[in-house]
């Protein structure tokens, strides 16, 4: 027997949810008492209500009350007098039948008010479901099923997170708490690192470490290792992770996270194969080209060995917006318990905006920078996003990197919490060679590339919660490692 095609729900429509008396009740009692009218102003807006005039009641209160006026029928009355929907009720006596549905409002505001933000929230639902179905069933336009679940999550995560004033506004004793609990953290971990280490003591003692809801940016040239200490950080964090939870300490004193890095110029295996190189001290190239002898065979496997249950999740989809970003990290997330907490992203310049957006460069990148930080925000994770610099940098003497200098706009700059620079003089060492190799010139140059080899400088920028500054590291290029530099103490450049 043949089954009967789907229909779309538009075509079968019933009573969206809604309570009018209980609309009607809440109003009543912020027009008796103006107290319960303040109370209740900030929670909600005419969005909430199904009857459109009640909304329009709501935002009448509110108007009254920011001019420091009683709300009351008489105070409102003139601001309806030629409102069509109060006069197919009566006129504005409605506003007086208000007031005497109140008194079950003036016991029961708060619950009447968080019904109908959650009858609102259901309506939005249903709309968003509809819209989904109808999208489905257009087939006159583009098909592209994964955009469209895209955009249906969007929407979806915009519903939860809508009436949430609550859950996000604190009192200070609250915020107090809080800010006391990361001071613990620093003076639990020695001093110095209130966040997740990124497993670089010059880098942790300059930042405290990466934290939750912050956006840091990581710029540098090409070739000045961006993604390798980009990658060196996202595996400290998931190694310390597993190791204080091997430890038996706890995810709230845990100095480590789980990690999400997004890669969108190299392959998941590419990355892996940087980090087993750091691991077993195997170099790269060997690993690329093969030809590995028995000891460095055994040191690779014993580090893939090691490397199974860390916590590093790589993601290596290529030509990913900003909003597709998002939402597989929120399925990322859901996924597990809400742990990971550093996000990587290699690199912003390869992320897209909305259709909108996409037509100036400049407004693109904004929307990415601002997405990137909304996301940080919207899902308690710190998100470490490298960037691209113009190529000005290469026209100047000195070298060094500026804020001034982040690729195509200055909104990165401005929505991030931290901005790095990486900066290795050893890479443009080998420009500066004397023609002459016998000459003192030439004698002095390689004396000075000897003392600048693998010298890193992180140069912070911006910090928003602290000082700038610089941190020094080694970069050991054969297996991609960057460290603490431990050499003599050493002011490259000035």
């Amino acid at each position: 027997m043949a089954t009967a095609p789907v229909q779309p729900a538009s075509i079968a429509p019933r009573a969206l949810p809604h309570n009018l008396d209980a609309e009607a009740a809440l109003l009543g009692a912020m027009l008796i008492d103006s107290r319960i009218a303040d109370d209740m102003l900030d929670g909600l807006s005419a969005e909430h209500f199904f009857e459109p005039l009640h909304g329009r009641i709501l935002e009448a209160v509110r108007t009254v009350r920011k001019a420091g006026l009683l709300a009351s029928p008489v105070t409102l009355k003139p601001m309806f007098d030629g409102d069509e929907g109060m006069a197919a009720l009566g006129g504005t006596g409605y506003l007086t039948q208000l007031t005497s549905s109140g008194a079950a409002g003036l016991l029961g505001a708060r619950d009447f008010a968080q019904q109908l933000r959650d009858l609102a929230m259901l309506r939005t639902l249903i709309g968003v479901g509809r819209d989904l179905v109808d999208r489905a069933f257009d087939t006159a336009t583009e098909i592209d099923p994964r955009k469209q679940i895209e955009v249906a999550e969007e929407a979806l995560f915009k519903i939860a997170g809508d009436g949430v004033t609550d859950k996000t506004v604190k009192s200070f004793d609250a915020a107090a708490k809080m800010a006391l609990q990361m001071v613990e953290r620093a003076q639990n971990a020695g001093g110095g690192l209130s966040g997740i280490t990124t497993g670089l003591d010059a880098v942790n003692s300059k930042t405290s470490g990466l934290h939750k809801s912050d956006l840091i940016i990581l710029a540098g040239r090409p070739g000045m290792g961006k993604t390798s200490l980009a990658t060196n950080i996202a595996f400290n964090a998931a190694q310390r992770f597993l190791n204080d939870q091997r430890d038996g300490i706890t995810l709230d004193k845990n100095k480590g996270t789980k990690v999400a890095f997004f890669s969108l110029e190299m392959s998941a295996d590419q990355l892996a194969t940087r980090i087993l190189a750091e691991q077993s001290q195997v170099p790269s190239e060997t690993l690329r080209k093969g030809g590995l002898t028995r000891a460095e065979m055994d040191r690779l496997i014993q580090a893939s060995i090691a490397l199974q249950e860390l916590p590093l999740y790589i993601d290596d989809t290529a030509g990913l917006s900003i909003a597709g970003l998002h939402t597989r990290m929120r399925r990322l997330q859901r996924k597990h318990d809400g742990q990971i907490g550093l996000v990587v992203v290699d690199y912003l310049q390869l992320l897209s905006g909305s259709a909108r957006a996409s037509d100036n460069r400049v407004n693109e990148i904004s929307e990415i920078s601002r997405g990137l930080k909304t996301m940080a925000k919207d899902l308690g994770v710190a998100v470490l996003a490298l960037s691209q610099l113009s190529r000005a940098v290469e026209s100047r003497e000195d070298k060094r990197p500026q804020l001034s200098d982040l690729r195509e706009s200055g909104s990165i700059e401005q929505d991030a919490d931290m901005v790095w620079f990486v900066y290795r003089d050893d890479y443009y060492h080998n420009n500066r060679e004397p023609t002459d190799v016998n000459s003192e010139a030439h004698r002095a140059w390689a004396e000075e590339g000897n003392k600048i080899f693998g010298l890193t400088e992180l140069l912070i920028s911006k910090h928003r919660h602290g000082a700038t500054g610089k941190a020094t590291l080694f970069f050991d290029r054969e297996v991609t490692r960057f460290s603490d530099y431990a050499g003599p103490a050493i002011d490259p450049g000035g």
